[in-house]
């Protein structure tokens, strides 16, 4: 079929399984490019087959010769329907490995039930017997408590008052005014329940409970913070709540692995495009700015080099690890910088529908968000017939 990216608001309902597959190998090459990295490996990652976990299992695969296993959440491809981004990414992410002579399975199914946990527990125990990093990057809007039953669902809504500030259609380039009614406590409780520290925790107590963790075994969550721009409807709203759940189960997590010599780490990364933040008001037009700013600075990076820089400059330097002053990797720095702040924070008093196209970098927005979804690669012929019936070979 011709697969072209079809739209309903902020979803593209389509995804190109040929262009998944070059912005794979894309990642695959900046990776082998940076040399290679002293890291772990056997590696899980939980959420690993779109943006920072996606990355993540890719620099581990192709940096550190890492044997991996992926769990995802995704659909899969039926007559004249496309399979979702991640299912596509995944497959090419397992074929690419494969060639290389990598381990590389994967688990599609609920990461929050007991049921893929025990399937993941079990493939573990088969294939790798232990693993020795974690990574935990689910993002889901809804979950499933498996020991209570109850249905909890996310909100993004400020804490306290009304939030009203400017937004972007980066569709149509309309900037326009947004305002956000407060959330209710149900609110904070169902997002912590869904975005904060809670299934993590279970997932390291699984594969502790089990001894399939190795001694000095890391497992590292990713959180954001953001600029004061932001705050009211992010930080300071109920998925900031959630994010300081997250980052306070590092700490819990750490001792439960004291005993091995393990540890559990917070990463705050990067603004960047995804299915998520597009979503979000407020963020699709601070990230245009930023990207503009960070890209006349030479400073800017997508996940896979945020991912890259986080595993070589961090994780695995040999080097006592460096935290902030509540214990968290920072590669969010070069976007925090006061002189790309002040820029970005000048932009935004300028920021209208005729002049963002100049200040801001709302294409390259566009290219990102598009890239999601395969559509906007190099070398790829979007106008070919095209296979949508792509399996994962460990999975299919």
């Amino acid at each position: 079929m011709i697969i072209e990216p079809r739209m309903r608001g902020f979803i593209c309902l389509t995804a190109q399984p040929k262009g998944s597959e070059q912005s794979v190998k894309n990642q695959i090459e900046y990776v082998k490019s940076k040399g290679t990295i002293a890291g772990a490996k056997k590696v899980l990652v939980i959420g690993a087959s779109t943006g920072f976990g996606l990355a993540s299992r890719i620099t581990s695969a192709f940096g550190s010769d890492a044997a991996t296993i992926g769990v995802f959440f995704e659909k899969e491809a039926s007559e004249g329907k496309t399979a979702s981004p991640g299912w596509y990414n995944s497959a090419a992410f397992e074929n690419e490995a494969h060639k290389a002579g990598l381990y590389a399975k994967s688990i599609n199914g609920d990461a929050f039930s007991n049921e893929v946990k025990r399937q993941t527990l079990d493939l573990i125990k088969a294939d790798l017997g232990q693993v020795d990093l974690i990574i935990y990057s689910l993002a889901s809007p809804v979950r499933l408590n498996p020991n209570t039953g109850v249905l909890h669902r996310s909100v993004l809504k400020p804490i306290g008052q009304t939030f009203t500030n400017k937004t972007v259609d980066f569709h149509t380039g309309k900037v326009s005014e947004v305002s956000i009614e407060p959330c209710n406590e149900e609110d904070i409780v169902n997002t912590v329940a869904v975005m904060g520290g809670e299934d993590w925790a279970m997932w390291i107590d699984a594969l502790k409970a089990e001894n399939l963790l190795a001694e000095g075994a890391t497992t590292v969550a990713y959180s954001y913070i953001g600029p004061s721009l932001t705050e009211a409807v992010y930080r300071k709203g109920t998925i900031g709540r959630a994010k300081d759940h997250l980052e306070a189960t590092a700490f819990t997590i750490s001792d439960s692995l004291a005993d091995i010599n393990g540890k559990a780490y917070v990463s705050v990364n990067k603004a960047l495009v995804t299915q998520a933040s597009s979503a979000i008001p407020v963020i699709p037009l601070y990230i245009s700015l930023l990207y503009k700013i960070m890209k006349e600075k030479g400073i800017h990076e997508g996940c896979i080099e945020q991912i890259q820089r986080l595993y070589q400059q961090r994780l695995y330097t040999g080097e006592p690890m460096i935290t902030d002053e509540k214990g968290r990797i920072r590669v969010d720095d070069w976007e925090m910088r006061e002189d790309v702040q002040s820029q970005v924070a000048a932009l935004w008093e300028q920021a209208t529908t005729e002049n963002l196209a100049e200040i801001g970098d709302l294409e390259g927005y566009r290219n990102d968000f598009y890239n999601l979804f395969g559509f906007g690669f190099d070398g790829v012929d979007y106008k070919a017939d095209t296979n949508e019936l792509v399996k994962v070979p460990s999975i299919s």
